[in-house]
């Protein structure tokens, strides 16, 4: 009976094998989850986007002739870069005026953003409301839109009110100056507040209120709290929104080098070539702003740990 028992025991033993483990550690699941998250935006851009961005290289080192027998291509190097750098003020012109407002615009709604989700951050009545309110213009955003609202909203509060315009003649001109962008531009730059101010709250309701409480304790005010534990928290958003911004500037329908660029394409002699190179150029340009935004962030941030 004895030895009954003992085989019967371990057969159960064996029967209750502990389960296999498996081989993926976290760091992989965690991988893997997300190329499945970003696998449709993958699929869309080899399907849709791919293409159309090898063929622009290709339109601008060719000059093309369409003729009923098909596309004759004639290779031209660099020769249309050259043209739209060198040969033509136009491209150089919209490029300075473009890139000027994305310097200008990055900075002024990055504040605007932040104060704004500074404000709608705090606990009043309403706050619902007013959170879809400055979020609304991200879904109904148009070309059409953004062009009305350059063309007829756009106040010159600067030389139309004459208290404002005692107040920007007493200051410097390089205080001035941005001053009086932000007024005039007042509906265009909050137009394009929205994402980031989605962005700032999200990064906003991360933070432990405990830390508030403890800074509190030990005598902190207001703008220290925000020197101090706002503004250090909310690092990685900031260089998250500035790269949008300067994107999302960029890619504006009715920038001045996009106006060229579809200029040039839609009019009779179809410059495609021509174009091409001018958008190539344009995004080497976005391309060295931001990689500007990320030194930059880079150098404040060893500053600020240093300090």
């Amino acid at each position: 009976m004895k030895e009954k028992n003992a085989t019967a025991s371990s057969a159960t033993v064996k029967q209750q094998k502990p389960p296999k483990k498996s081989n993926m550690t976290i760091r992989a699941r965690n991988t893997l989850a997300g190329y499945a998250f970003i696998s449709p935006w993958l699929i869309g851009f080899f399907t849709f986007i791919a293409y159309p961005i090898i063929y622009s290289i290709v339109l601008s080192l060719n000059a093309i002739r369409i003729t009923p027998d098909g596309t004759e291509y004639t290779w031209k190097a660099f020769y249309f870069y050259d043209m739209a750098l060198n040969q033509s003020t136009d491209f150089r012109t919209a490029l300075a005026s473009q890139v000027s407002m994305i310097c200008y615009m990055t900075p002024i709604i990055l504040v605007f953003s932040l104060i704004i989700a500074l404000l709608l951050n705090g606990k009043f009545r309403m706050r619902a409301f007013f959170r879809i309110t400055f979020f609304m213009p991200v879904i109904i955003m148009s070309g059409p839109a953004i062009s009305q609202l350059l063309t007829g909203y756009t106040v010159d509060f600067s030389s139309s009110v004459p208290l404002i315009f005692e107040f920007l003649s007493s200051l410097p001109s390089f205080l001035a100056t941005p001053v009086e962008y932000v007024l005039n531009n007042l509906v265009l730059i909050l137009w394009f507040c929205g994402v980031q101010i989605l962005i700032f709250l999200a990064g906003l309701q991360k933070i432990s209120p405990d830390l508030y409480e403890a800074a509190s304790i030990d005598g902190a005010g207001g703008w220290e709290k925000f020197w101090k534990i706002t503004l250090p928290h909310l690092s990685p958003m900031i260089l998250i929104c500035g790269v949008y911004t300067v994107v999302d500037i960029a890619n504006y329908s009715k920038g001045a080098v996009n106006s060229l660029i579809n200029s040039k394409i839609f009019n009779a002699k179809s410059l495609y070539s021509y174009s091409s190179a001018m958008a190539w150029l344009y995004f080497i340009a976005v391309a060295l702003l931001l990689v500007a935004l990320f030194l930059i962030f880079k150098f404040f941030g060893r500053k600020a740990k240093t300090t």
